[in-house]
């Protein structure tokens, strides 16, 4: 009997790659269809105001934080094909029990599940990613524009499904789609030889424990203000648009109801696509040249851009938050890739839990007070608030110490 041709390593290796690249799309996708739906949700719910529903969808980020360390712990030790199972399965269950709830407390707690789940991926998706990468910082790069590309569709694609299906085929569609995507990752990712933690790793670049404790401490801290950044941007822009597009864009046959939502959809995922593309470019020069200079301009550079953005309106608002994001998007990388230049493969998911629990951990509570501080201070004052977080993070940068620009194999 012939049992046909023997499978391609390289054919798998590529079909591997790209399902985790479409993981990193999915994990952010979910996580801002609440952000991008608010508006709708709360209508039909029967919440006065989009701001007072907003705290609500907080658990999902609280947990997207605190789960990273039991999921980074496991995917050292128990394996990372199995956590990866549980992310794509999960996932797409949690969204689908969204668009099943009937009550806010119920969406709440859904999307708290929902949080969970995405919490795998970083942890385990990306060191699994780059374990043979023989370019991190390119590999790395495109990892990132998949993830920012997840938070364009988010957009895109919520407020079509919003304008013609309703915000709960908002949940499904992406729900049935993310356990597809485990059913494809089940199929074509390899068994692995025992746990990370057990397998021998190539050593990282060699720091004295000080200096480590100190690139760790530094590498921590901008990930949190950073993800601060990130958090009140990609979950207040809708609105942001919604607010200051209003005469711009604004649907006659919806008196009182703002802009369409799949035009202000496309807007937005259009600033998230082109933005995404600085991470290609990050990626690259993070091979080449040493990071701290490199990360140190492109954070200064978010400072007069979020001040430009907080008082610009119409289109001017539009190509300021174009601007905005391509930098808060470019300062990405810059966590994984100081990972993989100095922590071994054994225990890379463990260091990203830890790092990840307390950075998203601590910037979750932007999704929490996003609503409250809109509502009473406006998003003039929010972006001013951003630009002095940014130069804050531009100072703990500042204290990286000065490195080479070499490039470290992974394990």
């Amino acid at each position: 009997m012939n049992p046909g041709p023997e499978p391609d390593p390289q054919r798998n290796s590529r079909a591997l790659t790209l399902l985790l690249n479409l993981g990193h799309a999915f994990d952010h996708l979910a996580l801002l269809i609440f952000a991008t739906a608010v508006a709708a949700i709360a209508r039909d719910f029967g919440v006065a105001r989009w701001e007072d529903l907003m705290p609500w969808g907080v658990g999902a980020f609280v947990m997207f934080g605190l789960g990273s360390l039991p999921a980074g712990r496991l995917g050292d030790l128990w394996g990372r094909r199995p956590m990866m199972l549980l992310f794509f399965f999960g996932l797409g269950g949690s969204a689908l029990l969204c668009a099943l709830t009937q009550s806010v407390a119920q969406l709440a707690g859904a999307l708290t599940l929902l949080g969970v789940f995405s919490a795998i991926y970083h942890p385990v998706g990306i060191p699994m990613l780059l374990r043979h990468a023989p370019n991190p910082g390119a590999t790395i790069g495109v990892n990132g524009l998949s993830g920012n590309l997840g938070i364009a569709l988010a957009a895109i694609t919520t407020g079509a499904l919003v304008k013609w299906l309703g915000w709960r085929a908002a949940f499904a569609l992406p729900g049935v789609l993310a356990i597809a995507l485990g059913f494809a990752f089940a199929r074509v990712a390899p068994r692995e030889d025992g746990a990370p933690a057990s397998r021998r790793a190539a050593r990282a670049r060699a720091l004295p424990p000080k200096l480590l404790a100190r690139v760790f401490a530094v590498m921590t801290v901008a990930a949190m203000t950073g993800g601060l950044l990130f958090n009140l941007t990609t979950n207040g822009n809708g609105q942001l648009l919604s607010e200051r597009l209003h005469g711009v864009i604004g649907d006659p046959s919806r008196p009182g109801l703002g802009p369409d939502p799949a035009v202000l959809g496309l807007l937005l995922a259009g600033v998230y696509a082109l933005a995404s593309l600085a991470q290609l470019v990050v990626g690259r020069l993070i091979d080449r040249v040493p990071l701290k200079p490199l990360q140190l301009g492109i954070v200064l550079a978010q400072v007069p851009l979020l001040l430009l953005a907080a008082y610009a309106q119409g289109w001017w608002l539009l190509a300021a938050l174009l601007g905005v994001m391509v930098l808060i998007f470019g300062a990405i990388p810059f966590t994984d890739a100081t990972i993989v230049r100095y922590i071994d493969d054994a225990m890379r998911s463990r260091v990203s839990g830890v790092r990840l629990t307390v950075s998203i951990g601590a910037s979750s509570v932007a999704v929490w007070a996003l609503g409250p501080l809109v509502k009473s201070a406006g998003f003039s004052a929010l972006f001013v608030g951003m630009a002095g977080v940014a130069l804050c993070t531009a100072l703990v940068v500042s204290a990286l110490p000065a490195e080479p620009a070499a490039t470290v194999l992974p394990a």
